[in-house]
């Protein structure tokens, strides 16, 4: 009998030893990162860049606050700007940045309103952050607004062979996860309109990472360090390095289908596994491409003179990959 509790002690302090650290998961909301916050650091060493701020546009109808996804009391929120013509778009989901724990979606809500002028449906989307819910909880999330889109594709107008899928910073590791891992079971979650498919056709990395494992990634660098991935994955990279492998997303090229754009900043450190993962896709026939936007720090896509330069890049790669 002493032996038997001897054992199953040891299983539950294992058990307890691996378990994703919950006093990370704070269920404040960390506000942290924002636009207005990030404008007044950069500004000291690039005092000529402009926040893009939100403008409505001609010919964009704008639905904001739409519910994409309910569990329990949570509801999880997309904002909509549409193109006012008559043919069915292509569409594209934004996701933030925010080191997955901060941010939140009217980050990007200039950069939508700017691509739907342009004639691409965009949706600026709310998931779960690192305060609230750990990984792979972002992931089902996002899913999740992949199926409703292509559930209400009549409502929107668009065209649903023609959806891409961008992302800033860890919105960019995210965007990229969902772009690589179309059935991969243990990602897709269940909440959302199930009977759709959550693959997406096309995907837009800014400066988000694409291995937390890689040499040059800054968490093999810093592998001791607790860091904003550590608090959304619930381990120190010298736990459960699996699940840090498992989020990476480069470690699904060889499955990806789907083109990517690249929009990077110079600072070098945000793009581990870019290379690696674009030499892949040449081999398979996938096609890339790489914008590098000189001497520009890593928000650059919040910021003019960048902004317009990549609404250019972004909406010449839409054209290119479904036309």
């Amino acid at each position: 009998m002493k032996k038997f509790f001897a054992i199953l002690l040891f299983f539950l302090l294992t058990i307890d030893a691996q378990a994703q650290n919950s006093a990370w998961r704070t269920g404040v909301r960390d506000t942290s990162y924002s636009s207005q916050g990030d404008y007044r650091s950069n500004k000291k060493k690039y005092p000529f860049i402009k926040l893009v701020t939100d403008q409505p546009q001609e010919n964009v109808k704008e639905k904001r606050n739409l519910v994409y996804s309910k569990s329990k009391d949570r509801k999880l929120h997309i904002d909509a700007f549409l193109p006012t013509q008559l043919c069915q778009t292509p569409a594209v989901i934004i996701v933030h940045g925010g080191g997955w724990r901060s941010g939140d979606r009217s980050q990007h809500i200039p950069l939508a309103q700017r691509l739907a002028a342009r004639g691409i449906a965009s949706f600026t989307i709310e998931y779960r952050l690192s305060t609230e819910a750990f990984y792979p909880a972002a992931v089902f999330d996002l899913k999740a607004s992949v199926r409703w889109l292509k559930a209400n594709a009549d409502r929107f107008n668009i065209d649903t062979a023609k959806i891409a899928i961008l992302g800033f910073s860890a919105g960019g590791q995210l965007a990229s996860l969902i772009g690589v891992t179309a059935g991969v079971i243990k990602l897709e979650g269940n909440s959302g309109s199930t009977k759709y498919s959550s693959t997406v056709n096309a995907v837009i990395n800014i400066d988000g990472t694409l291995s937390f494992i890689h040499p040059e990634s800054w968490e093999a660098q810093n592998q001791n360090s607790i860091n904003a991935s550590a608090m959304w994955l619930g381990y120190p990279r010298t736990q459960r390095l699996d699940l840090w492998a498992e989020a990476s997303p480069l470690n699904y090229a060889e499955q990806n289908k789907v083109p990517f754009l690249f929009l990077n900043s110079s600072i070098e450190r945000m793009h581990a596994g870019r290379n690696d993962f674009q030499k892949i896709m040449d081999q398979k026939g996938i096609y890339t491409d790489l914008k590098t936007f000189k001497d520009s720090p890593h928000s650059f896509c919040l910021y003019q003179p960048w902004f317009d330069l990549m609404v250019d890049d972004i909406v010449s790669f839409i054209k290119k990959v479904f036309n």
